[in-house]
């Protein structure tokens, strides 16, 4: 585990090094913010409890939706590029013939990277937010470590699809698409654009059983206190059971790929 350990930590400071970058997107979150912010509030000037949400908790939606965006990666990146490229030169050959496992040392990497957002790009736009805004902000520390709870459960499944998404580049060759679409998905079905339980009908009940959900839609339930009790432990019932599932199914398909897959390249 302590080459895992060292992995996360190598990855948390290889993002700490791009700080111009890391500047453009934390304003780019703070703009976008606001343009979410104002949208909600035309919104919930009409109807005040849309989604069983009053304002206060619409308004804290939006920013922790910026806060959970690049430690998320709803928009891909992180790994993605990097290994299927890796798996379009045929270089991941080299990588299946070292001793560490090819899952774990990227899932290290990964949490390396989530947990350099969640600090640099995540807390910043929040205390923006606060300071524009009418928040809510949880007054039990409990609270606060349930929502941490559900965030880590939240990047784990995270991780777990975009590997899938990578592994299909052992047939195609070439991710574009497939990342392309699932980037869309994620947006779409983790209440980035709208909180889930606005989505009507069965479309709605469809998105909140979703592992996307997972992401932002639960978390943020957690932190505004919709998830107590019982209610909680479900909540990471749900987000717990979905990472066993897409990790061991990322799990089957290296397994698959490396089996059947002649390598390009190698």
């Amino acid at each position: 585990m302590g080459l895992y350990a060292a992995v996360a930590v190598s990855a948390f400071r290889r993002f700490a090094t791009y700080r111009a970058a890391t500047a453009a997107g934390l304003f780019t979150n703070t703009v976008f913010g606001f343009i979410m912010a104002f949208t909600y509030i035309a919104l919930w000037d009409q109807r005040p409890r849309l989604g069983g949400y009053d304002l206060p908790q619409a308004l804290t939606y939006v920013w922790l939706g910026q806060a959970l965006l690049m430690t998320m990666a709803m928009m891909g990146g992180g790994f993605q590029d990097e290994l299927i490229e890796r798996i379009r030169t045929g270089d991941v050959a080299v990588d299946l013939c070292r001793p560490p496992d090819l899952q774990l040392w990227w899932l290290a990497a990964d949490l390396g990277r989530a947990a350099f957002h969640l600090l640099a790009r995540g807390v910043l736009p929040m205390a923006v937010g606060a300071f524009a805004f009418d928040l809510v902000a949880p007054a039990n520390p409990l609270v606060w470590l349930a929502f941490l709870g559900s965030v880590a459960l939240g990047i784990l499944i995270s991780f777990a699809l975009r590997y899938l998404v990578v592994l299909s580049a052992f047939w195609l060759m070439d991710g574009t698409g497939v990342t392309q679409v699932a980037g869309l998905a994620t947006l779409f079905f983790s209440g980035m654009l709208l909180p889930l339980p606005l989505f009507p009908g069965w479309l709605g009940e469809a998105a909140r059983v979703l592992p996307w959900s997972a992401l932002l839609q639960v978390p943020a339930d957690v932190f505004l206190g919709k998830h107590t009790g019982r209610g909680l432990l479900g909540a990471y019932a749900f987000q717990a059971g979905w990472a066993a599932v897409l990790l061991a199914a990322g799990r089957v398909l290296q397994s698959v790929a490396t089996r059947k897959v002649v390598v390009q390249g190698g």
